[in-house]
């Protein structure tokens, strides 16, 4: 079950059993991980609440938090459903390039393609903070560009205390 709230005409906040989460439970893990989860094919909400699963029965990584879900307006590529997103703070030992990999991994389990730039997805992982590090390489790049720029992170943020 959901709760419901608009926040504006544009936007929707959903809040369930698993996002809003925070646990107390302790970890051993070094690093400190938000992921930035997003997507908008199929049952969007449902998908989350599966990763969640996926990812709390994963020995790499220690779920620590979850934002609500917002459902917002997609942007880039404008002809497509809004998309849902939502963050996920989590603990785990790997390393940055290691824990992207991690990752497409994932979105590939859950079935994402890729087509082209900002296209319709079914799962889209992205690493928003990887502790306080700054890396700017072709392939990655933390933080995230424009994370600042984009209601899809900055509302989720504000559920969050890190």
């Amino acid at each position: 079950m959901y709760l419901k709230r608009k926040l504006n005409s544009s936007l929707t906040s959903f809040k369930s059993l698993h996002f809003s989460y925070k646990t107390t439970q302790k970890t051993s893990f070094r690093h400190l991980v938000t992921i930035g989860i997003g997507g908008n094919i199929g049952d969007v909400k449902r998908r989350f609440e599966h990763l969640f699963y996926f990812l709390k029965r994963d020995i790499q990584v220690e779920i620590l938090q979850t934002s609500s879900i917002l459902k917002n307006p997609p942007f880039g590529y404008l002809e497509q459903d809004d998309f849902f997103n939502a963050l996920i703070v989590v603990k785990t030992n790997l390393q940055p390039r290691q824990m992207l990999d991690y990752l497409l991994r994932v979105e590939k389990k859950f079935l994402r393609k890729r087509s082209f730039e900002n296209a319709p997805r079914s799962l889209d992982l992205d690493i928003i903070f990887f502790d306080n590090r700054v890396i700017d390489t072709p392939r990655l790049q933390i933080p995230h560009l424009s994370w600042f720029e984009r209601q899809s992170v900055t509302i989720p943020l504000m559920d969050l205390h890190i």
